[in-house]
């Protein structure tokens, strides 16, 4: 239990990817390009939905698979309705993206990880750490994504890190659960995947996409956004298939809570 909980400790440190805009140099360069960011971020995050709703087909059929993608496009959008929608107060009255969706998306997202984790760790500590690092990897870029996000939202610097770290606890939920109750934590993570990947979908869909459209609309830099788009592509891309996480089946015979 010990080397599981530490491993999704690991995994959480992944979500202050967003640290590095308190150096000096990069603070300014965040600041003046957020616009452009927002396009990287929405280039990361459509290869990770890419990546989600290809790991959910992998838990069930097509049929199933669509279903809770639709299931997850609707509940977390109602969810999220019902969310209060007073945070923009910080710097950047301007923008217009509503982070709720994204937030509660990566935390869904952030429990499958953790149901994944125990699932390694049930087979072998090996197979358990190779997990996390492939995890934290995928994460850290991710997270970066999502701290753009924020701060063009209006989030300052630290409230948009706290939330990005708050959120990513959800994956002690996971492994908690995948430990104890491993064979019925592990049914869920199909149908989280696919509620992730209808959740993801809006956000980039209905947030992320219109307000980048809104911004090349109204400075012309159709390029600029282009090339950040595609490089957050690229770059995502590069680390889901360089760095796949590996496949974990767990043995019939490991008990709850017994291979740690």
């Amino acid at each position: 239990m010990l080397e599981l909980l530490f491993a999704s400790f690991f995994v959480m440190l992944a979500s202050l990817a967003g640290v590095i805009s308190l150096w000096g140099w990069a603070r300014g360069f965040i600041e003046r390009n957020l616009h452009l960011l927002l396009s990287f971020a929405i280039g990361v995050f459509v290869v990770f939905a890419y990546q989600l709703a290809g790991e959910a087909l992998g838990h069930g059929g097509v049929i199933a698979w669509l279903m809770w993608i639709v299931a997850g496009a609707v509940v977390i959008s109602l969810v999220c309705a019902l969310l209060p929608h007073g945070h923009k107060h910080g710097e950047h009255e301007h923008a217009h993206i509503d982070a709720h969706r994204m937030l509660v998306t990566d935390g869904i997202h952030n429990a499958g990880d953790g149901i994944f984790l125990a699932a390694a760790f049930a087979v072998s500590p090996v197979l358990g750490f190779a997990s996390a690092i492939s995890v934290f990897v995928h994460e850290f870029l991710q997270e970066i994504a999502e701290f753009f996000v924020l701060r063009d939202a209006g989030y300052g610097v630290r409230r948009a890190l706290g939330l990005n770290f708050l959120v990513s606890s959800t994956i002690l939920v996971g492994a908690a659960g995948g430990y104890f109750l491993l064979d019925t934590f592990a049914a869920m993570e199909g149908p989280l995947l696919g509620i992730a990947t209808g959740g993801m979908l809006v956000v980039i869909f209905y947030d992320l996409l219109p307000h980048a459209l809104r911004d090349v609309s109204r400075t012309r830099h159709y390029f600029e956004h282009l090339l950040s788009f595609l490089l957050g592509a690229m770059l995502m891309f590069l680390l889901v298939t360089t760095l796949s996480e590996p496949e974990v089946k767990v043995p019939a015979d490991i008990a709850p809570g017994e291979a740690l």
